[in-house]
Order: C-alpha cells, then sequence, then structure tokens
C-alpha cells in the first residue's frame, strides 16, 4: 500500500476506532458510577439492618466483626434522619434513640466495599479492551472497505500518469533531435528566432516531463547526504544556452545537505529556470550559499503576492503554474525551509535552508 493510500485507510480507521472507544469508555464511566451508587445503598442498608437488630436486643455475635455501635448524644448537633458517610476506613450512620438527644452510631468497615469496587475496576477495564479490541478488528474490515475504491482510483491515476510521462518522453526526444538536424541547415541559419522559439518550447515541455516524473516519486525516494554545488552548477549550464542575454553567477563550492538527488534538483531547475524566464534583458541570476541556506537571487520583474507564488494557479504567464507548486511539495518532502522575498533590486529571492 503506497503512502497516500496508507493514510486515508489510518484516517478512516482512527475515526471508526476513536468514536466507538469514547462511546465504550463513556458507557463504562456511567456503569460505574450507576453500580457504585448501588453498593453505596446496600452498605447504608447493612448498617440499618445492624441497628434494627442492636434495638431488638439481638446479640451483636450474628454480624461479623466488620460492624460495630454506641450511643452518642447529639448534643447541639442537628442531625439529619438521612445521614450516611464515610470516615477514615468506615461507613457511619446515626440511628435515632427512645431517649432525648442520643442516637445509635452504627460503623462498619470499608473493607468488602473497597474490595467489590476494585473487582468492578478490573472486570469494566476487561470488558473494555475486549469490546475494543473486537470493534479494533471490525474498524479495520471497515476502513479497509471503504479506502479500496480509493486505492483503486489512485492506482489508475497512477498508472495513467505513467504512460502518460512514458508517451511524453518520445515527442520531446523527437523534437530535440529534429532541432539539433535543423541547426545543421544552412537556411535556418538565417533566421536564429525560429530556434531559439523552438528551443525554449522545446524545453518547457521537457520540464513539464520532468515535473510530472518526479512528482510521482515524490512518495517513495529516500534521501542521502548530497554535495549541492554539482547540481547547482549542471542546472546553470542547461539554462546558459538558452538564456545567453542573462549573466550567471555561482557562488557554490561545498554544500553538503541531507537531500534526494533528483528530487532535488528538479526543485532548483524549477526555480532557477523562473528566474530566467522573469528576468529583465541583460540581467543576472546569481547562486550563492549562506550558512545553511542556498539562495538564488534574480533582477527579474519580482512577485506581487509572495505568499501566492506556490498556488497551482499562480503563474505570470502561460505556463502550466505547475513547477513552483512542485518546489513547494519537494521542500516539504525533504524537510527544507523555503522563504521568497523581494530582492533589494526589485527581483525575486529564494532562501532554501537545509536541515
Amino acid at each position: 500500500m503506497k503512502r497516500r493510500e496508507k493514510q486515508a485507510f489510518w484516517k478512516f480507521f482512527l475515526l471508526y476506532f476513536s468514536s466507538v472507544a469514547l462511546l465504550i469508555s463513556i458507557a463504562g464511566y456511567f456503569y460505574f458510577k450507576q453500580t457504585r451508587a448501588h453498593l453505596l445503598k446496600e452498605e447504608e442498608f447493612s448498617l440499618l439492618e445492624f441497628a434494627r437488630h442492636i434495638k431488638m436486643g439481638g446479640p451483636s455475635g450474628e454480624f461479623s466483626e466488620a460492624f460495630r455501635s454506641r450511643i452518642i448524644s447529639a448534643g447541639n448537633r442537628h442531625i439529619d434522619i438521612r445521614n450516611f458517610e464515610k470516615i477514615d476506613n468506615e461507613f457511619v450512620k446515626l440511628i435515632p434513640m427512645p431517649l432525648h438527644n442520643y442516637y445509635l452510631e452504627v460503623r462498619k468497615s470499608t473493607q468488602t466495599f473497597e474490595k467489590k469496587i476494585a473487582n468492578i475496576k478490573k472486570e469494566i477495564i476487561a470488558v473494555q479492551i475486549l469490546l475494543l479490541f473486537l470493534f479494533g478488528v471490525l474498524s479495520y474490515v471497515l476502513a479497509k472497505n471503504a479506502t479500496k475504491p480509493l486505492e483503486e482510483s489512485i492506482e489508475l491515476l497512477d498508472a495513467f500518469a505513467k504512460d502518460l510521462i512514458h508517451d511524453l518522453n518520445t515527442p520531446v526526444t523527437s523534437i530535440k533531435l529534429n532541432l539539433t538536424l535543423l541547426e545543421q541547415m544552412p537556411d535556418i541559419k538565417k533566421n536564429p528566432r525560429i530556434l531559439q522559439r523552438l528551443r525554449k518550447s522545446a524545453h518547457t515541455i521537457s520540464e513539464l516531463h520532468q515535473n510530472l516524473k518526479i512528482l510521482l516519486e515524490e512518495k517513495t525516494f529516500q534521501m542521502e547526504r548530497t554535495d549541492l554545488c554539482p547540481i547547482v552548477n549542471e542546472i546553470v549550464e542547461i539554462q546558459k544556452p538558452l538564456y545567453k542575454n542573462l549573466t550567471f553567477i555561482v557562488e557554490c563550492r561545498h554544500f553538503h545537505a541531507h537531500i534526494h538527488a533528483n528530487a532535488m534538483k528538479q526543485l532548483l531547475l524549477n526555480i532557477i529556470a523562473n528566474a530566467c524566464r522573469y528576468n529583465h534583458p541583460n540581467g543576472y541570476v546569481k547562486i550563492h550559499t549562506k550558512g545553511r541556506s542556498l539562495v538564488i537571487e534574480d533582477s527579474g520583474i519580482g512577485i506581487d503576492d509572495p505568499e501566492k507564488i506556490f498556488n497551482r494557479n499562480y503563474s505570470k504567464s502561460g505556463s502550466s503554474g505547475l513547477g513552483l507548486d512542485i518546489v513547494k511539495r519537494l521542500a516539504m518532502a525533504m524537510q527544507i525551509g523555503i522563504d521568497v522575498k523581494q530582492s533589494e533590486n526589485g527581483g525575486t529571492l529564494f532562501i532554501l535552508t537545509m536541515r
């Protein structure tokens, strides 16, 4: 099961299981309260029975050693006929006597009551554990059934995306090959703008192809310690022939981080390609390191809404708007902090902070 399917499955499972667990806990709590109140009533009735036995002159030996009694004076106290309380380790109840202002005080040890309460707690916990196990299995089955259509849809979508990427690779390769052949034709060299437009179009399609490819790998790639500088230099070398009117400044020698190389390459390619695409003629793109951060600065047209730049629909031209959305997703997957702001010269500043 892939990561997305697992996330959906556990969401459904926790939803089912937590709901049932809450109901079982509430039921157990109210059952305990009701049972405890019933046992307290039994204890009070046993004291009343003991008091009745004493008043009738019966021998106290018929009751266990847990019971005892004495005659006390109420003094100036007002004693409610419904009195019944727990004092230390005994239950206490006062029974009116024929003698004025005197009461029969009967007591009983709480030891038996505490044992009953402890046993009830154990029984409730045991039943709750059993019910949680049974409903856990049921929740697992329900979650499986609920996510099965979702899993099938995602599998179909992934298969379609993989086929699309595979099919897209063929025309991209063909376009690049034919561009190479066109460059060798003398008539074409008279109008270099045609080649330039074709080259940029092919490069755009190639970028889209790579974005879709890396997007499918986002949830599965493994990260390792890698030097970012060779990746930066490789991307700059790719962009230079496409943007000959721009100056590229790279100040990066050794900068290691825990990343996935292909994902990082695509992330930087999207940022640097945008820095080139939306730059001014004779502008520059500068990539340098600062502490644990990699900084990409350009002299371009800047950004209007830095907080919206990573939205899927954010685009300054007719492009797909997919590139920066993928930048954000890949940065999150590799735990890279990313900050975007206006540079001092009015261009754009990307700051990638490595963990």
